[in-house]
């Protein structure tokens, strides 16, 4: 009989909180609930209500559970959550989700593509898809995830959980986890999410003794107060306020007749305290005699296999037929042992893991050795291929059954399978397993897998402290070309995250395993890992020696080639596309071409796009031209590879702004700045607060520039490559909005002093470009320095030529040579019609010259760049040009208008659109010299708008206009 009660007792608190965590999340404020508890305490119980709850409310429930067979496979419970509601529901189809289906096709079967091998996505890059899909999900009234048994889950479920809950406070998404307090990952993260206040964590205790009875009355439908008292002490006193086992205890009593109910209500029969087993195992060993031989039989072989299980495996197991192995199962089911599985149509679950537990521990031990090796014999000799289940299903068993070494075996080729997918958190755990189970004699292979294991998945020091602690192995040997692989590889790891001195001594750990003449495959991934090293900093290698390197790079892409290494030839072509930049474009695509053919040839998903990405970006910045980048983000976009198109994007985002198409610049930041700093992507989220950056600064906006330099520096980007682009294409091209032309200038040499002391490969810097023009200007550059620019590799970039080509009509018209100067600046003109600020700016830089030296039509050029800077708001240039007009002897149109620009409350109090050029500036506290310079009008004009400021704004003192204007945070339109 099951005794089981159709109430929650003594978890009025709790219930409570659900409730409003729940309202919580229909109100938009996402929230993280942790159950922790001892089994049988109640989790699944109160995890059942929120759910029951949730649908109520017309919330979508997505419901999973870790499996407690020990079976290691990522991503388990979000997939089973996932499968709980799109089996239902169907799959969404918001176009929003479009770009994440790759992403989460690891999780959502629906989503795979047959055609594509797909992208390895990263565990964080997999956990904002599945923050993005959670969003989507619960946009109309919220959304709730239920995860139940983590203590048992993956190591890449753990991290995928930490990031939602990190990231949910602003979404509409309710996140409850139930784990043990046993230690491990699932404990650590909660403990962590608890102290950083992104979680609520409530420990679930035992029922007191009051609660005890109620459920014990609840359980049998009767008044607590008619529960005889001896089963009442009994069951309190066995069961310590554990719910599952109170309700195990209660049906064994029920079962055995020593509780019974009679006319007067329930009653004993015998002593209870007598009769009652000592512990759970002899209660489920006593309810398993009561059950039919078969069933028996069935249920001992089940729980060997885990707490959930497969009917196939259990059919192959016990050999029974479908309609006997099906009767059988029903008779399981209703005897309340165990139930269908929700998640899977092919699997069962005991009603509580504890179950399958006593259930095995009923056996004596050489019995349940000798079930585990039957059980372990008949999965292998089934003759059917065996999923990554299977496969560790029969390692555990091999392990349950007492052999070590098989189990071991096992153990590491599922580790290694799971290496080689990229998921390396389960790689680490199943590698560890062997390890600690593996002969002496076998131990090496293990702890050389599990060091690459660790240092792939984010613990290089790990991997690094494992591998220094191997045995040694005799030079030269099968052993040691094993081993030198595993130094390669390290260093590869070492490089990509710019650990200089690491990358070095794996490298040279390799070498002193291979000897002198390694194999020509493993020399090609050497030379590699040395080209890398040679161009960063710190590599302790010499002088850097451009061409030496370049050479050896071109051997290794050949020789990967010719050994049949596709990954290691896209690695030498791709670093050889940036060493050749130095000879040109040319000779740089023409290596991106051959790895993206190789890539192509050999279905490399990955390399493929890495190669579109490289030639679209040199396509745009050779013409300006982003049509092919847009090729390649399409192309990362397809595959899933979120870290590709956040690249993409950062690089688009930078053409718009260079294009002034100011508010695609804009939705691109916005829409990639915060998700690539919550994945951690450093490389894309600075790049982005540069373009951020670099966006205001050629709109004339000081302060906005000036902040999103400030997150740029926190970000780390002063440590980064990007400094050149800071130096020249923000801040200095910022300064010639501001008619800076001295700061500008500095800007510019800091630029290229950074340059010279770091080898660099980005030609947007000013080097090639408005460098030379500023020189030409000031009388500092000639034409031989002219020449040089236009000769180097950036001379030939479209954003640089239009410098150039101004720099060459300016020393033309000063030589007296006015048709070479007009033929230059038809060049300009056509390199310049990508770039209007670009353009218009270079025309107001000449023009003073070119009136000087009686060449081009400076007059015409200061109306034009007058208008464009007027409807820009960028004062400065505009007044410098209407300044320049008048030195000129030509009129200059009035701008009567500009009063929309002006804020509602100025504009009231009288301020006009000339005291508005002035009160915009003050945020900075120039003085009025600095106004005047940058305004082009007289120091006395600046004293008159100054007094007028004052008078309008009712501010006592310019200090306080100054802190008033900052507190507008008044930006040009």
């Amino acid at each position: 009989m099951r005794a089981t009660s159709p109430v929650i007792v003594g978890r009025d608190d709790e219930i409570g909180l659900l409730g409003d965590a729940l309202d919580s999340v229909r109100r938009g404020s996402g929230r993280a609930l942790f159950l922790l508890g001892e089994a049988g305490i109640g989790k699944s119980r109160l995890v059942g209500a929120c759910a029951y709850r949730a649908y109520e409310l017309g919330m979508p429930v997505l419901r999973g559970r870790a499996t407690s067979t020990g079976l290691v496979v990522p991503f388990r419970p979000l997939a089973e959550a996932l499968a709980s509601r799109f089996r239902a529901a169907g799959t969404p189809t918001d176009p929003e989700l479009t770009p994440y289906h790759p992403a989460l096709a690891r999780l959502v079967p629906e989503w795979r593509r047959g055609d594509s091998p797909g992208y390895p996505e990263t565990v964080v890059e997999l956990a904002e898809a599945l923050l993005r899909l959670l969003s989507v999900l619960g946009r109309e009234a919220g959304c709730t995830i239920l995860l139940e048994d983590l203590h048992d889950c993956d190591t890449e479920t753990v991290a995928v959980v930490e990031y939602v809950i990190d990231n949910l406070a602003d979404l509409p998404i309710l996140l409850l986890g139930t784990l043990r307090p046993e230690p491990g990952a699932a404990l650590d993260l909660v403990r962590s999410a608890e102290r950083r206040h992104t979680a609520t964590v409530r420990e679930l205790g035992p029922l007191g003794e009051a609660q005890v009875r109620t459920l014990t009355g609840a359980c049998l439908e009767a008044p607590p107060e008619e529960i005889p008292e001896p089963v009442h002490l009994r069951l309190a006193e066995r069961a310590a306020g554990n719910p599952y086992l109170l309700e195990v205890l209660l049906a064994d009593l029920l079962d055995t007749g020593r509780l019974s109910r009679t006319e007067d209500g329930w009653a004993t029969t015998g002593q209870p305290e007598g009769a009652l087993p000592s512990d759970i195992v002899r209660s489920w060993a006593r309810r398993l005699e009561r059950l039919d031989e078969p069933v028996r039989e069935l249920l001992l072989a089940a729980a060997t296999l885990g707490s959930q299980f497969s009917v196939t495996v259990l059919q192959t197991v016990t050999g029974f037929e479908d309609r006997a192995l099906f009767a059988h199962l029903r008779s399981a089911v209703e005897a309340g042992v165990i139930a269908p599985d929700g998640a899977a149509p092919d699997r069962y679950a005991f009603r509580h893991s504890m179950t399958a537990e006593a259930l095995v521990s009923s056996l004596a031990p050489a019995e349940r050795a000798s079930l585990a090796r039957r059980a372990a014999a008949a999965v292998e000799d089934s003759g059917q291929p065996l999923d990554e289940d299977g496969r560790q299903l029969v390692a555990s068993l091999h392990l349950a059954a007492g052999n070590r070494a098989g189990a071991a075996r096992r153990f590491a080729d599922a580790g290694r399978r799971m290496l080689a997918s990229g998921a390396y958190g389960s790689a680490v755990v199943l590698l560890e397993r062997a390890h600690t189970l593996a002969d002496d004699g076998d131990k090496a292979p293990v702890a050389e897998s599990l060091a690459l294991a660790r240092a792939k998945g984010g613990d290089l020091d790990g991997g690094l402290s494992l591998a220094d602690a191997l045995p040694p192995v005799p030079a030269r040997s099968e052993a040691a070309a094993r081993r030198g692989e595993t130094h390669i590889e390290l260093a590869w790891v070492a490089v990509m995250t710019e650990r200089t001195a690491d990358a070095a001594r794996q490298a040279e750990a390799a070498r002193a395993l291979l000897g002198p003449e390694p194999p020509p495959g493993r020399r090609a991934a050497l030379a590699v890992v040395d080209g890398h090293l040679a161009l960063l900093p710190g590599h302790g290698r010499g002088p850097r020696d451009p061409a030496r390197t370049e050479r050896a790079v071109r051997e290794a892409a050949e020789t990967a080639e010719a050994e049949k290494l596709p990954v290691v030839a896209c690695q030498a072509w791709q670093l050889l596309a940036l060493l050749r930049r130095e000879e040109g474009f040319d000779a740089a695509d023409a290596a991106l071409e051959r790895m993206l053919s190789l890539s192509t040839e050999h279905a490399l998903p990955i390399w493929r796009v890495e190669a579109l990405v490289r030639l679209g970006a040199n396509a745009f910045m050779r013409t300006g031209d982003a049509s092919r980048l847009l090729s390649a983000r399409d192309a990362a976009t397809e595959l899933g590879a979120l870290m590709l198109t956040r690249t993409v994007d950062g690089l688009l985002a930078m053409n718009a702004v260079l294009c002034a198409r100011w508010e695609e610049a804009q939705e691109i930041i916005d829409r990639w700045e915060r998700a690539s700093a919550r994945v951690g992507d450093l490389s894309a989220h600075r790049y982005l607060l540069l373009a951020g950056a670099t966006l205001a600064a050629h709109r004339g906006r000081r302060r906005e520039m000036d902040r999103a330099l400030a997150a740029f520096r926190r970000a780390g980007g002063e440590e980064s490559l990007l400094v050149p682009l800071r130096l020249g294409l923000c801040r200095a091209f910022g300064a010639l909005l501001e008619e800076d032309r001295g700061r500008a200038t500095a800007e510019l040499d800091a630029a290229l002093a950074w340059e010279e002391d770091h080898p660099s490969y980005y030609y947007l810097s000013g080097r090639y470009g408005l460098r030379p023009l500023l020189r030409v200007l000031a009388g500092e550059a000639d034409r031989a320095e002219l020449t040089e620019a236009r000769s180097a590799p950036g001379g030939a970039l479209a954003w640089n030529r239009q410098f150039l080509e101004l720099a060459g009509a300016v020393l033309a018209g000063r030589a007296g040579d006015p048709a070479g100067a007009a033929s230059l600046v038809a060049a300009f003109e056509k390199a310049s019609a990508p770039f209007p600020v670009a353009r218009h700016l270079g025309l107001r830089l000449v023009a003073d010259a070119a009136h000087a030296d009686g060449w081009g039509e400076p007059v015409s050029w200061l109306r034009t760049a007058e208008e464009f800077f007027y409807g820009a708001g960028v004062q400065p240039v505009a007044s410098a040009c209407r300044a320049a007009l008048r030195q000129a002897g030509a009129s200059v149109t009035q701008h009567r208008g500009g009063w929309d620009r002006i804020p509602s409350p100025l504009r009231s109090s009288g301020v006009t659109p000339r005291e508005y050029e002035v009160f915009v500036l003050l945020p900075e506290r120039p003085g009025n010299q600095q106004i005047a310079r940058r305004l082009s009008i007289s120091p006395r004009t600046v004293e008159k708008h100054m007094a007028s400021l004052l008078s309008k704004t009712g501010r006592a003192d310019r200090a306080a206009l100054c802190e008033f204007a900052a507190e507008c945070a008044v930006e040009p339109a």
